[in-house]
This record gives structure tokens, C-alpha cells and sequence, in this order.
């Protein structure tokens, strides 16, 4: 017997979101804080019963991120989001499962295509399963979102449609790699924008769109998600160069040594055209974390991050925290401005 969700995993906003009852002095702010949690348990049990198949393989690997954990920030941004119109209502709970499954199912499919061997503290779907199966049940898990969403109209299809395309062409340029020509940090930026920007954006979206909330409130969430999704990832590109410092099971330097070519790689790769020093740790890196021992790779990757672009990273970081921050500024004053604001604070100063 499977136990419910809060049983197995209580999300909070605390833990989600990096900001909890303490930010909240007011009662209304307290009432604020309240029905998200009430409403991320919500969320929670559904996805339990969501991700359920009748296939005995597909329920076992269908439920395995979720079962590993998550900070569940998407379906926290849509309920506060929400808390602009009429709450959390059975349309916003809806629309919220489908996000956190749509960005469930597209894990699958990013450790297939990096390779990762690690994802949540456990072994990647497919180090469990084989390329195949985690492919397939990343399909499957796309294919319960979307009849989710459907359940919500026509103009749910077409924001999750819209939202899908660009998670999919976000990759495809991440793959393929900036056109000759074309400079290589706004690719990735938009890529980051693409990969992560957009569903944080939808979350935030669906929150105001099926609470009732005003429309006019949609666009300022929609350019906050987004912006505050690339923040996110780049604060991610710095959190990647620390040692571990809990139970993940990352290497220091995982996209490194991917050869991915992370925001602080890009930035030395640009200063190295004009810079000695940062031309020879650019040609060290390169050489030590792919033909290098252990101990020259582990080497390399401390250089990069105490080198100043590593804190370059964290400033554009902050830029796009306080741009996402500044497109806020039509929205009431109130918890839902304050939260989203607190969030945006929290996402620079994360260590994990």
C-alpha cells in the first residue's frame, strides 16, 4: 500500500521557496502563508495519485523523481500567484500538478541527453532502466500533463503547447550550440531562458489565470517567471563549481566535466581572447577535467570557481533576480508581492 503524499513527503514553503512564516509579521500575511501550504498539500497528493499507472514498471519509474523529492517551486509560485484572484481554486490545483509534472517529465529526458548519473541524491532513471525506458516514461509523463491541462480549455492546450515548444527548442539550441557568428552568451542565456524560464513563467501564469485574478496581472508574472528562471540557473552554474555539501552525490563541477559550457566557462572563454592567465586556466581546464587525473581535474575546477568570473556569474545572476523583481511593480502591495519579491532575494543567496 502506497501512503499519501503528505505522510511521505510534507512540502513547505520554507523548504520550496527559501522563505517561511517568519517574513510574514501581519495576520493577513500569516493567512497568506497558510493557504499555500494548504494548497501545496494539495498538490501533492494529486500528483501521488497523477502519476499512478496501471502498468506495474511504468508506476514504479513514473513515481521515482517524485518519489526522490524536489523543492516543488513551480506549483508554489502558481499558488501564490493565485492568491491575486480567488486562491487556490480546484483549476489553479489542476494546472499546478500539470506544470510540476511537465518539469518532472522533462528531467527524464535532460539526464538522458547529459548523461547525468545522479539526479535528486539517487541514480538517474536511466542508470536504473536504460536510455529507453527513462525516455518513454518521461513521454508518458508528458502525455498525463497534457490530458491534465486539457481538462482546463482551450486556452490551458495552447499555454502549455506554447510552454512545450520552447522547453523542446531550448534544448535543441542548448545541443546544437550558438550559430556561427552568434555570440555565445546570449545563446545560453537564451537557452536558460528557454529550459527554465518558461515553465517557471507558465506556474506563475496559470496561478493568475484560473484564481480569477485581474488579466492585467499576468504579464508582470509572466516576465517575472522568466526572468527569475534564468537567475535561477545561473546561480545554478555557481552551486555546480562548490563541493558537495550535503547528500546529492555530485562532483564538484558535474557541467564541467560534462563539457558543458556553463556561464563562468563562457566568461573565461571571452576573457581568455585577451587575457594570459585566463587563456592558459582556460586551456588547463580544458585539458586537466578531460585527460588529467582526479586530483588535476578536482584542481582545475577550484581554480574556475575562485576565479572572478565565477562572482561575474553571481552578479548577472542578481541582475536577473532584480529585473524579475522590478516587473512586480504593477502588482498590489501586498503578501503575493512580498513572497514573489522574497524569492527572487532567495534565489542568489541559495547554496544548493
Amino acid at each position: 500500500m502506497i501512503p499519501t503524499a503528505p505522510a511521505r513527503r510534507r512540502s513547505s514553503l520554507s523548504a520550496s521557496l527559501g522563505i517561511g512564516d517568519r517574513l510574514f509579521a501581519s495576520a493577513d500575511e500569516r493567512r497568506f502563508a497558510r493557504a499555500i501550504e494548504v494548497g501545496l498539500e494539495r498538490v501533492e497528493a494529486g500528483l501521488f495519485d497523477e502519476m499512478g499507472f496501471a502498468d506495474e514498471l511504468a508506476d514504479v519509474t513514473a513515481r521515482y523523481l517524485l518519489d526522490a523529492g524536489g523543492k516543488r517551486v513551480r506549483p508554489v509560485l502558481a499558488l501564490i500567484a493565485a492568491q491575486l484572484g480567488d486562491g487556490a481554486t480546484d483549476e489553479v490545483i489542476t494546472a499546478a500538478r500539470a506544470i510540476e509534472i511537465t518539469h518532472l517529465a522533462s528531467l527524464y529526458h535532460d539526464d538522458v541527453m547529459d548523461e547525468a548519473p545522479v539526479r535528486r541524491g539517487v541514480p538517474a532513471a536511466h542508470m536504473r532502466w536504460g536510455n529507453a525506458v527513462a525516455i518513454l516514461t518521461g513521454d508518458l509523463l508528458f502525455a498525463r500533463a497534457s490530458k491534465l491541462i486539457a481538462s482546463l480549455g482551450e486556452s490551458a492546450i495552447a499555454l502549455q503547447a506554447d510552454t512545450f515548444e520552447r522547453l523542446c527548442l531550448g534544448q535543441l539550441h542548448e545541443t546544437v550550440g550558438p550559430k556561427p557568428g552568434e555570440d555565445a552568451i546570449e545563446h545560453y542565456i537564451g537557452v536558460l531562458a528557454d529550459k527554465t524560464g518558461s515553465l517557471i513563467a507558465a506556474a506563475a501564469q496559470v496561478g493568475v489565470k484560473f484564481s480569477n485574478a485581474p488579466a492585467e496581472f499576468e504579464q508582470p508574472v509572466v516576465e517575472y517567471g522568466e526572468r527569475v528562471g534564468v537567475a535561477f540557473q545561473l546561480v545554478d552554474d555557481v552551486i555546480d563549481l562548490a563541493p558537495p555539501a550535503d547528500k546529492t552525490g555530485k562532483t564538484a563541477g558535474t557541467d564541467v566535466r560534462a563539457g558543458v559550457a556553463t556561464l563562468p566557462m563562457l566568461y573565461l572563454r571571452q576573457q581568455a581572447q585577451t587575457d594570459a592567465a585566463a587563456s592558459e586556466l582556460h586551456e588547463r581546464i580544458t585539458r586537466d577535467v578531460q585527460d588529467g587525473t582526479p586530483e588535476e581535474a578536482d584542481q582545475a575546477i577550484t581554480a574556475l570557481r575562485d576565479h572572478p568570473v565565477t562572482e561575474r556569474t553571481l552578479a548577472e545572476a542578481r541582475r536577473w533576480a532584480s529585473a524579475a523583481v522590478a516587473a512586480l511593480e504593477p502588482l498590489p502591495e501586498g503578501p503575493v508581492k512580498k513572497a514573489l519579491s522574497t524569492f527572487a532575494d532567495a534565489v542568489v543567496e541559495r547554496s544548493s
